[in-house]
């Protein structure tokens, strides 16, 4: 196994919760990350935590949904940093409401940033790996991309088909030597659980940098192996399988 010392990565979500774990995860290999993230106050708190331990950090604030958006800072991120070798497609949302309480554009919203983020983000990367030669794309999926409870409709549609993104594009850019891979996380310490179920037992969540180092190690796999799905859940969540 290699290290990420001296990657550039670029992590969408990359302000809290597991985004920012594998900011964390990655610097303090050596990465030079790069956050993006549609809130502000998130990229200036975790460029500052990681600057703080001397870690190799720059933000910039991006709407994954927004695909002239994601063009632009892909395009500011390489002529600034030359290059990017991996990206991590982290940023998520979602509403936890019935078919009959969430919204035409509540539904809409998470598959923009679910689903078609991560394909905005892949398809604006996809020509700068193919002329370097190299690459890697990781998305972070969930398990509910394997199975289902009520009330979370867009989020299952959304993950589901990032699942099948993923394995679809492993198929169509290994002949560019370009690596794609789904990490399927289950239940974390982060507030995109806490905020929403402040009553869930955290000992039934793993903790994100778990998570974290598992996305760390896949992209330390030797160029001539690719690991296209690997899963990754708390050993007490008592919901999976």
């Amino acid at each position: 196994m290699s290290t990420v010392n001296g990657k550039i990565i670029l992590v969408t979500g990359g302000g809290q919760g597991l985004g920012a774990a594998i900011c964390r995860s990655l610097a303090a290999d050596g990465a030079t990350v790069i956050p993006v993230d549609i809130k502000p106050e998130n990229l200036t708190k975790i460029t500052d935590e990681i600057k703080g331990t001397g870690g190799q950090i720059q933000g910039y604030q991006m709407n994954v949904a927004d695909v002239n958006n994601v063009e632009q800072v892909i395009n500011q991120i390489i002529e600034k940093h030359g290059r990017i070798d991996a990206v991590i497609n982290n940023a998520g949302i979602d509403y936890t409401l019935a078919i009959d309480e969430i919204s035409n554009n509540q539904f809409q919203q998470v598959i923009d940033v679910n689903l078609v983020g991560p394909f905005n983000v892949s398809k604006a990367i996809y020509a700068h790996f193919k002329s370097n030669g190299a690459g890697h794309i990781v998305n972070i999926a969930s398990t509910a991309s394997k199975r289902a409870w009520p009330n979370a409709s867009a989020y299952h549609a959304s993950k589901w088909g990032l699942l099948g993104l993923s394995h679809a594009l492993h198929a169509e850019l290994r002949k560019d030597k370009i690596k794609v891979t789904a990490v399927v996380a289950g239940g974390m310490q982060t507030p995109f659980i806490l905020e929403r179920f402040p009553d869930t037992p955290l000992e039934v969540l793993q903790d994100p940098k778990e998570v974290a180092d598992t996305v760390k190690f896949v992209l330390c796999m030797p160029a001539t192996s690719v690991i296209p799905e690997v899963m990754v859940v708390p050993m007490t969540e008592t919901s999976w399988p």
